[in-house]
């Protein structure tokens, strides 16, 4: 039988597919846009099972949302509601005789780090990565966390209740007060663009040639951003005590992301001593994964659930 896995990896944009080994070699890959309703999604995800089901061993999934592991039943869906009661599992036990194992994408990407990446050999890690939200994953004693309700590691539900907001108000506090929100990368290069009044306000590549050149249009937006992203380190450092921050996405790409973050993390804890006196700063560092750290973490969890 072949040694060969499918993992999935499903965006809000696209889906990424691989055809991947035992020891975490990518031998092919696909990717195609992601449909937005469930027949057809459904569809798609029967069509690429297919054209390798004879030639893997099980099949892995990464997707948005909540997941139960064990059922493999994903909650609200995030970018893709319709994801919504979902259980992937069952929907292709009943077309394929394959075991399959579904993550959350955040958790995915912590595991990639944690076997391949990173993360490896480190007890007490975190993954964060920077898009639309801020996605992550905990590991604690050597092992990934998923918490009581398959939360753990859901960063962009923390909250800045000092954080001053425009929009309507729900029981006195607003939404962009949660750090998905002040800690969003896709967000930050919107504003960017538009202070450079660029046509293109996703143009990521144009926004960091004018951040690397410290472009004063851009460079107080940026620092600012850095600083939530040190904050949420701070905030989640203070209740698990963590070694090491892998910091993912495809900011991450960019030097100047984590020496930035790093700089503000100093600057905080040196303008509060009883921080720096109290908590052990952890080494915070880029993601040696950025485009496949959802597929290959995906086939971890595959491998842990179903492998071991």
């Amino acid at each position: 039988m072949s040694r060969h896995y499918l993992s999935i990896d499903i965006g809000g944009t696209n889906m990424k597919s691989a055809l991947i080994d035992r020891s975490g070699n990518i031998l092919s890959k696909t990717r195609t846009k992601t449909p937005k309703e469930l027949s057809s999604f459904l569809a798609a995800i029967h069509e690429i099972v297919a054209e390798h089901q004879h030639d893997i061993r099980g099949i892995a999934f990464s997707t948005p949302g909540k997941v139960d592991t064990h059922t493999g039943k994903i909650s609200f869906g995030g970018a893709l509601p319709f994801l919504n009661g979902v259980s992937l599992k069952d929907e292709l036990a009943e077309a394929f005789d394959l075991p399959v194992s579904i993550i959350n994408d955040g958790k995915a990407a912590a595991l990639a780090e944690l076997w391949l990446g990173n993360l490896q050999g480190v007890d007490h890690g975190a993954a964060i990565t920077l898009g639309t939200g801020l996605g992550g994953g905990i590991i604690l004693d050597g092992r990934l966390i998923e918490g009581a309700h398959f939360q753990a590691g859901e960063l962009s539900f923390m909250l800045n209740a000092s954080r001053n907001a425009d929009s309507e108000k729900v029981d006195g506090l607003t939404v962009q007060q949660l750090y998905g929100f002040s800690g969003s990368a896709v967000a930050m290069i919107r504003q960017a663009a538009e202070q450079l009044a660029l046509a293109d306000l996703s143009d990521g590549e144009t926004v960091f040639d004018a951040i690397n050149q410290r472009d004063a249009r851009v460079w107080p937006l940026f620092t600012a951003y850095c600083r939530e992203i040190a904050c949420v380190i701070l905030n989640v450092q203070s209740v698990i005590d963590l070694s090491c921050y892998v910091i993912g996405g495809g900011i991450s790409a960019q030097d100047i992301v984590i020496e930035e973050i790093r700089r503000q993390y100093s600057q905080i804890q040196e303008s509060l001593p009883l921080l720096k006196q109290t908590l052990t700063t952890p080494a915070i560092r880029a993601c040696k994964f950025q485009n496949d750290a959802n597929i290959l973490g995906a086939l971890y969890q595959f491998f842990l659930l179903l492998e071991s």
